[in-house]
């Protein structure tokens, strides 16, 4: 695979087919987008300008500049009625010469994303990010300011490319007299949509996957905790808290 960086940017292609619709329509279709990791995180696509309709991109005359990509010409999207200003970039003079010639759009302004047929919410999935959910039969207890708030001898752990291993514990097992819900949601392109609650003045210290994405099904249900935020206990130890950017 042929791989480019420039700084913390890393490029390369991709062979998924991959989609965007704004106003009910399609307004990029490529079998060979490119993979542009902007953040350290996770990816984004950049389409082949032959891909993309042309006539839903005009110049807005404004240009966003980037040290590891240059000057990006900014233009509006429209499609199907609907107007998205300031949604795609062009980088025609990047000193990454494998972006010149393709079109980035801005995620969240988009109506809908598919790879192949399937929709991708959130952001582009990493293809070096796993996500492994195992039955355990290990003590998970949950603390918050001393009170012990989750107590389960079932938990299902998951581990992410990255990220702490996280416990999922059965509902039966959790003090929700403690917790209460909020507003919160956030949307992972590998789990789905996740809702939240609040422990002891904490805000969203807790999540749960009412209705998870295929793959990450087995956690359902579940209830978990930010390991960064809280103290738990595995086996009778007090795990050390993770630094990551959630703490």
């Amino acid at each position: 695979m042929d791989t480019t960086s420039r700084g913390r940017v890393r490029v390369e292609p991709s062979a998924k087919r991959v989609r965007v619709y704004l106003g009910g329509r399609v307004v990029a279709d490529t079998a060979r987008p490119l993979l542009v990791w902007e953040v350290p995180y996770y990816p984004t696509y950049y389409f082949p300008a032959a891909d993309v309709e042309e006539s839903a991109l005009k110049p807005s005359g404004a240009v966003e500049h980037s040290p590891s990509r240059g000057d990006g010409v900014v233009h509006t999207v429209t499609s199907g009625g609907v107007e998205a200003p300031g949604a795609a970039l062009v980088y025609p003079d990047s000193p990454l010469e494998q972006i010149r010639g393709h079109v980035r759009f801005r995620w969240d302004a988009m109506d809908a994303w598919f790879e192949e047929d399937e929709e991708v919410y959130f952001h582009a999935r990493d293809p070096y990010t796993r996500v492994d959910i195992l039955p355990s039969s290990r003590h998970a207890r949950v603390e918050v300011d001393g009170v012990t708030v989750a107590d389960s001898r079932n938990p299902r752990i998951l581990f992410e490319t990255g990220l702490p291993a996280r416990f999922y514990l059965p509902k039966p097992d959790v003090r929700f007299d403690l917790l209460e819900h909020t507003d919160t949601a956030t949307h992972c392109p590998y789990k789905g949509t996740a809702e939240y609650w609040s422990v002891a003045g904490h805000p969203d210290l807790a999540w749960s996957y009412r209705t998870p994405l295929p793959e990450s099904e087995q956690i359902a249900g579940l209830v978990s905790f930010y390991n960064e935020k809280v103290d738990i206990y595995l086996d009778g130890e007090l795990q050390a808290r993770p630094k990551t950017k959630f703490a």
